[in-house]
Formats: structure tokens, sequence, C-alpha cells
């Protein structure tokens, strides 16, 4: 605290008043800090300073407005309509201003107000992310809760196979956006987070998505042990996720470790991603009927012995999905033998007719 020596008649309040304004509401009571913000911060985690509002977004303070920013993002959720748009902010001219202007068209079209902005305005707006002069202000976008109790039958067959992406804590904004590309490019049925300890969807997550985030359902659970225990009872495989051998990661002894090019995929699997710095808990690791790992392709250094986690679920999922399309081939390929061989085994049956002279 900052104390001044005591003067006397009106010198003490002239020299108040050269004090800064934030220097002296530190002496009011009412600038006291909340109670979730006492004690040291938590330590540093990937994701910079969106992760350190965690703790704020675990009570229930809504954030009425944010700043979507990017030409996909901006125009997924323009299309989508799954978020209330309140301005769109446009930089006008330039490079790429055609597909800017066709952002203007379909905000105009849906009543959207859309302001002209210079781009160091914008730089300012959305500080300093890669906007390609496309910002729009929209209320936030919440992942969906999934209904306790649900039931999903498992069908029958190959083709009824499904493949459940669960993320337990993931924290980087922009792993999570990457995720997500990956996921709906590679036809993943759902996409299931952790409610707690979870990167929220963020601008920076829609971003990192090409605006994936915008068009796909993202479901949050509040108890994912809960959820892995009652797929598993309806006939699920649920799949973790390890370091290769000689990581550091601890192994678990009694459940197998499978490189994920030798693993079949024959009935709905849960495939489940951990953290990035700590990888899957303890308690959803041991309800885990296998775990796959990536193997290197050369002995690995201490410092890189792993796998970025969006990188690591792009790998895991291509190796899953790539097998339905390998049965299908396989299995089209057999229908269409039979005819041909019947028709061969025909003709080579007949007796060849005698020719005329």
């Amino acid at each position: 605290m900052l104390r001044l020596p005591a003067r006397s008649g009106a010198a003490a309040p002239r020299a108040l008043a050269f004090l800064p304004a934030r220097l002296l509401s530190r002496n009011s009571s009412s600038s006291k800090r909340p109670p979730w913000k006492a004690g040291p911060r938590p330590e540093p985690r990937p994701g910079g300073a969106e992760l350190l509002r965690l703790r704020e977004d675990d009570l229930s303070r809504v954030r009425l407005q944010e700043v979507l920013f990017g030409l996909a993002p901006c125009a997924l959720a323009l299309r989508a309509g799954r978020r209330h748009v309140a301005r769109l902010f446009l930089h006008e001219g330039g490079a790429g201003y055609r597909a800017r202007a066709e952002v203007a068209r379909t905000a105009e079209a849906l009543g959207v107000p859309v302001q002209p902005m210079r781009r160091r305005e914008l730089d300012a707006l959305c500080r300093g992310q890669v906007h390609q002069g496309v910002c729009m202000e929209v209320a936030p976008l919440l992942p969906k809760a999934w209904p306790e109790g649900r039931e999903d039958g498992l069908g029958k067959g190959l083709e009824a196979r499904r493949l459940w992406l669960i993320l337990e804590e993931i924290q980087d904004p922009r792993n999570l956006g990457a995720v997500l590309r990956t996921a709906h490019f590679l036809g993943v049925d759902k996409v299931i987070t952790s409610r707690t300890n979870s990167c929220p969807l963020t601008p920076v997550v829609s971003k990192a998505s090409a605006g994936v985030m915008e068009v796909m359902d993202v479901f949050a659970a509040d108890d994912l042990p809960g959820l892995l225990k009652a797929k598993a009872e309806q006939g699920w495989l649920v799949a973790g996720t390890v370091g290769c051998p000689g990581s550091g990661v601890t192994q678990c002894s009694d459940i197998p470790i499978v490189s994920c090019l030798e693993f079949l995929w024959d009935r709905s699997t849960l495939l489940v991603l951990g953290n990035e710095g700590s990888g899957l808990s303890q308690e959803v690791r041991s309800l885990c009927h296998v775990l796959l790992t990536i193997q290197p392709g050369q002995k690995l250094t201490p410092e890189v012995e792993s796998l970025n986690v969006s990188v690591a679920a792009g790998i895991l999922l291509y190796s899953i999905i790539s097998q339905r399309k390998g049965q299908e081939d396989l299995l089209g390929k057999e229908t269409h033998a039979v005819p041909c061989d019947s028709q061969e085994s025909s003709a080579s049956s007949e007796e060849p007719k005698p020719r005329a002279s």
C-alpha cells in the first residue's frame, strides 16, 4: 500500500488528486478479490489465458458476447444459425475481398448489420488473432449436455459399428479445434468431452477447427466414468490411449496394449483420449478394455517421446475408420466375384458346338 506523509490544510487532498485511480481504488473495501480468486494462481497450462478463466466458467457466469474471427468460422456460423449474431465487422478491399463480400451478403440476408472496419481495428478487436478481414460479435456456443441413461443400441452387422471419440480434460483450445476438425473429416459418429477441466468452445477453438465447431454437435458429460461404464454394459468396447512403450507413461499390466495398426474394429467402440500432459486419469484407464498405442519409426530421445494429442487423434482415428472402407471394398469384390465365376463355369461346362462344314 502506498502511504503519503501527512500534510496540513488542503495539501493532502491535492496530493491525492495526482495519484492514479487504480492505486486509490486499492484502499476501498469494495474492491477486494472475489472468493474464487483467493490464494495462489493456478499453474500455467497449455492454452494460455483462456484456461485461467476455467474457474470462473465453472460458476454460473455466462459471457453475453464474444468475437468470432476468420472466414470459415464466420461463414459456417451464419449458415448453421446456432448462435445469435449481433454484428459483422468487415475489412473492405484488399486480397480476399470477394470471399468476405460473400459472407457479408449472407449476413445481410439474415438481417445482421455489417460494419466496415480497418484492418488495424480488427486486429485490436480479436487481440491479434488471424481474422482474414472478418469478425463477428456473437453469443457463446456451449456444448450440448449428454443425457444420463441414454440408450443406444448396438445394431447388427459390420455396417452398424459406431465410433465415438471421448475427450478427457483436453485443455489447449488449438488442440481441441484440430481434434474436432479431424473427427468431422473422418466421420466420427459423436464427440463427447468431460465438462470439468476441459477447454470451453471458444472462438480460438472454432478457428483451429476451420469452423467445424459451428456445424457439428459436441457433447459434454458430467460423469465421464459413468458414461464409459454404461456403454460397456451395453456391449461397447472402451479403447483408451497410451504413449509408446518406454515413453515414461505408466503402463497397466492387466490391460492389454495393442498397436493401432493391429487393432481390429469389430464392434462399436469408444476411443478415449486423455489430457495433453498427464494422459488418461487412473479411474478412466481402469475402465478400458484395451489400450492403443502408436509405435515410433525410430528410437526416440527423451525430449520427443510422444505425439501432440491432435496428431495422435488423427493417426488413431484413421487407423480405425480405414478398416470400414477396406472391409466394404472387400465385401464388394466378393459379391461381384460370385456372378462372374458362375458365368465362367457355366460357359466352360457347355459342350462346343460343331462347326458347319
